[in-house]
């Protein structure tokens, strides 16, 4: 009897090994990164910029895939029906991460249980654009203007996003009518930013920086905590009188649920290094990130507060998908 119960022993051990096993070598083959936005987007460019340094730490390269379609789902959801085992991942912003799910019932995937963190990459603060023919220099007056002219400007975003729920979060505080102009993709809304098809725009912040460096538009305001040292002579909108407004677009690495936790500590860890390196961060700092990194754990607990932080914006002003 003793000798049945150690060989079932055995059998469960052998049993269990190839798991462990495979986890221990992961990677195995290469891993397709999807990045839910178009290539040269700023989600992109953080991808590529950490992927070599993956690729240096683990083995196996990290091929960027971009999968842009249906309002940035796309990718998401191929993630988060992927197999977990570590060789696809996202990379993707709050839109798909946290705040999609509340504004469509139809979304194919639960980015709660359907995604696994990994580490939030970086961040930037959005900033309040308005093109060189808007008549206001500062957002006193950009918000004066717009009082006196109800329903007659207009802002671009891509419904949903965080630049979409910051200008509506904007209208309700100050009791201002700007119509929202949905695009499917941020350039275009930029694009029509500079014909002046459109008026204003949040917009994150090193997204734009060329123009406003170049002089093609004009910032009124910056929605970081703390003036941002890529634009100093930006004000904060706190600095303004504008309490409550601090947002940022935040980029992260996820897997699919269920991917073991061993696979996302090797990559929480690589990551991390990636993000410490001096190439990597130099090259991250010049695009105007603000690296963050930190545990899976960390992550989890920043996009649940985001989506909270969201969730209470939508009900106070009503904002939907469009």
């Amino acid at each position: 009897m003793k000798n049945a119960f150690a060989a079932l022993l055995v059998a469960l051990a052998l049993l269990a090994a190839p798991p462990a096993a495979a986890q221990r070598d992961y990677p195995t083959k290469p891993v397709r990164v999807i990045v839910s936005f178009p290539s040269g987007s700023m989600p992109d460019i953080a991808a590529r910029t950490i992927a070599p340094a993956l690729h240096q730490a683990l083995g196996q390269p990290f091929i960027i895939e971009n999968r842009s379609g249906a309002a940035r789902n796309t990718g998401a959801e191929a993630v988060a029906k992927a197999p977990p085992d570590g060789h696809t991942l996202l990379v993707s912003t709050n839109g798909p991460i946290a705040i999609d799910q509340l504004l469509h019932t139809d979304l194919p995937y639960d980015p709660m249980r359907d995604l696994a963190p990994v580490v939030l990459l970086v961040r930037a603060p959005q900033i309040l654009v308005v093109g060189n023919a808007f008549p206001a220099d500062d957002f006193k007056s950009f918000i004066g203007h717009a009082k006196r002219n109800p329903g007659k400007i207009s802002y671009g975003s891509v419904g949903g996003s965080v630049g979409h729920l910051a200008m509506e979060d904007l209208k309700a505080k100050f009791g201002v009518e700007i119509v929202h102009v949905p695009y499917r993709d941020f350039r275009t809304a930029v694009d029509d930013l500079l014909a002046g098809r459109i008026q204003a725009m949040f917009a994150m912040g090193n997204s734009v920086l060329p123009q406003l460096e170049s002089g093609k538009m004009k910032g009124l305001a910056i929605t970081s905590a703390e003036r941002w040292p890529a634009a100093p002579n930006l004000p904060t909108l706190a600095e303004l009188g504008y309490a409550g407004a601090e947002s940022y677009v935040w980029i992260g690495l996820l897997a699919p649920a269920r991917t073991p936790a061993p696979i996302i500590e090797r990559l929480n860890e690589a990551a991390e290094a990636a993000l410490a390196a001096p190439e990597q961060r130099k090259a991250l700092e010049k695009q105007g990130f603000e690296i963050v990194g930190g545990s899976a754990e960390a992550f989890d607990r920043h996009r649940r507060a985001e989506a909270k932080h969201w969730a209470e914006v939508i009900k106070r002003t009503g904002a939907k998908a469009e």
